[in-house]
């Protein structure tokens, strides 16, 4: 399993909406990143769109990344078709062995029965492509519900990106999403977090932290899935509280992502 960083890494880097710094990082800056922490693995994810990237851009990123010996794996959201097959010849590109996606939008919800149809349209392309789709355990869906969407397509083309804090949108704990999608997981965001009680008592507050920081296992969850086996990544994502300015929580942002990094190889040597 090989340690990587994302575009959801330093997400205010790249820029939330409403808060865009006045230099917003760039792909091929997240690249350097991975050259000066000795990472061989980038993701590139939703919040900064691949398919904006001309052709020339595109040709240029993946001369850029295999200069540096720098992996990229490709990310999207949206599982409409089209969206797909864009990010799928994206992917190709840019020699992604897997596309992650998260299957919904803001318009766009589909049934779990629809979600496995729109999966089987596209199985022959991945098959084609030789890319497996890692699909992103994100609020809506409960853990069983992705397991069904696994198992009802193909296993050995579709899996599982496991995320360590987003099934709590749908009121699920880490211990038992882990414990039922792990078989299945080809993809792993490492996303420390912390669970504060809100000042008046009446409610609760998940907050993130640096790896190891927080009240995520990370060794035993690491040690899960090298028992399985096929988890090909483990891509470090932050959740990071912002600070009075965006220069500040840019600069924290920064700190969290080489203290993450730094814990991380400590459980990991192939980096």
């Amino acid at each position: 399993m090989r340690i990587g960083i994302s575009t959801y890494t330093y997400t205010w880097a790249f820029g939330v909406p409403g808060h865009e710094p006045s230099k917003p990082m760039t792909v091929f800056n997240l690249i350097d990143k991975a050259v000066q922490f000795n990472l061989n693995c980038v993701q590139i994810a939703d919040n900064c769109p691949l398919e904006k990237l001309s052709e020339k851009k595109l040709e240029e990123l993946i001369t850029y990344s295999g200069k540096r010996k720098v992996e990229i794996e490709v990310g999207t959201r949206g599982l409409k078709k089209e969206n797909i097959f864009t990010y799928l010849h994206i992917a190709q590109q840019l020699h992604s062995e897997i596309l992650r996606v998260v299957i919904d939008t803001k318009d766009y919800e589909p049934p779990v029965d629809q979600i496995i149809q729109e999966i089987k349209k596209i199985l022959p392309e991945l098959k084609r492509l030789n890319i497996k789709l890692a699909i992103e355990n994100h609020d809506r869906l409960k853990s069983k519900e992705f397991e069904q969407i696994v198992v009802k397509t193909d296993p050995e083309w579709v899996g599982i990106c496991l995320d360590s804090v987003n099934s709590m949108g749908a009121g699920e704990g880490f211990e038992t999403v882990s414990d039922i999608l792990i078989p299945f997981t080809i993809n792993l965001h490492v996303k420390d977090f912390t669970i504060i009680r809100v000042s008046h008592k009446m409610g609760l507050l998940i907050e993130g932290r640096p790896a190891g920081k927080g009240m995520l296992n990370i060794p035993q969850l690491l040690r899960k899935l090298s028992e399985k086996g096929g988890c090909q990544s483990a891509i470090i994502e932050l959740w990071t509280p912002p600070e009075l300015t965006l220069e500040e929580t840019i600069i924290k942002e920064e700190k969290w992502a080489s203290e993450s990094i730094v814990y991380l190889k400590s459980f990991i040597n192939k980096a």
